[in-house]
């Protein structure tokens, strides 16, 4: 398979605390990696890593190196780029206070497009891929903030997906949302896996179980199992901790 990212040896510092441990990982092209485990394993922070968010906090020092493609994130002191092949949906989004188009049309407008043509059809394609296309088509002009929370978790995957990003990270995504719009969700990152690799962090054990190709154990900074899901949720398992954890005997 093809190494889409490669981490090596990351460590992650949020001032003198060690978040994560000289981790290494490689993220294959167009699979879900799922990455569970409980609070405060380092999850979020390592996926803040792929797209150097941590650049924007003065207290977070990382080392070691993370490839996209063979090649290292840190080789150019823009990021910005960066952010456009790697994009991000965080715990509890929120749809920008102006319309539903605009929002979507946002990251193509910034990167300069002017074209209306062009917009819109990356409007209405984003939607579609979001599943979102059919509940919002006839109100596109409406305010993003009217919309229902589970609409608004796929708007930001829409508009994540706006400026045709190679890699998707999910922080927590369903989060309370209902079971009918978490089982849509689903259903869309299936579809995006032809496409593009998606990370997605979950404390959904079931959800990791019904989406993820592979699945990584976090705890404490340190992966403890990373296996194939047929594998790892059939009992081949290297750390009893992490059989512990799926089965809910703590987290």
């Amino acid at each position: 398979m093809n190494k889409k990212i490669e981490i090596k040896n990351l460590k992650v510092f949020y001032g003198k605390k060690n978040v994560i441990k000289n981790l290494n990982l490689d993220i294959y092209t167009n699979e879900v990696l799922a990455i569970i485990g409980p609070a405060n394993s380092g999850k979020s922070s390592l996926l803040r890593c792929l797209n150097r968010m941590t650049d924007f906090n003065n207290e977070v020092r990382v080392e070691g190196d993370v490839l996209l493609d063979g090649q290292s994130i840190y080789e150019d002191d823009d990021s910005t780029f960066l952010r456009r092949r790697v994009g991000m949906v965080s715990p509890l989004p929120v749809g920008l206070p102006m319309s539903i188009k605009e929002n979507v049309t946002f990251a193509p407008r910034m990167a300069g497009c002017t074209d209306k043509a062009e917009l819109d059809f990356i409007m209405e394609d984003c939607l579609k891929k979001a599943a979102l296309w059919d509940e919002v088509k006839d109100r596109l002009n409406g305010l993003a903030t009217k919309l229902s929370g589970g609409q608004q978790q796929r708007l930001t995957i829409a508009r994540a997906l706006s400026h045709h990003p190679e890699v998707l990270c999910l922080d927590e995504f369903s989060i309370a949302i209902d079971p009918v719009t978490t089982m849509k969700i689903e259903a869309v990152l299936h579809e995006l896996k032809k496409d593009l690799t998606v990370v997605m962090v979950t404390n959904v054990i079931n959800q990791a179980k019904r989406l993820g190709d592979r699945t990584a154990m976090m705890l404490n900074g340190e992966i403890l199992d990373l296996d194939e899901n047929q594998k790892l949720f059939n009992g081949v398992i290297k750390d009893s901790r992490t059989k512990d954890y799926i089965e809910g005997l703590f987290g």
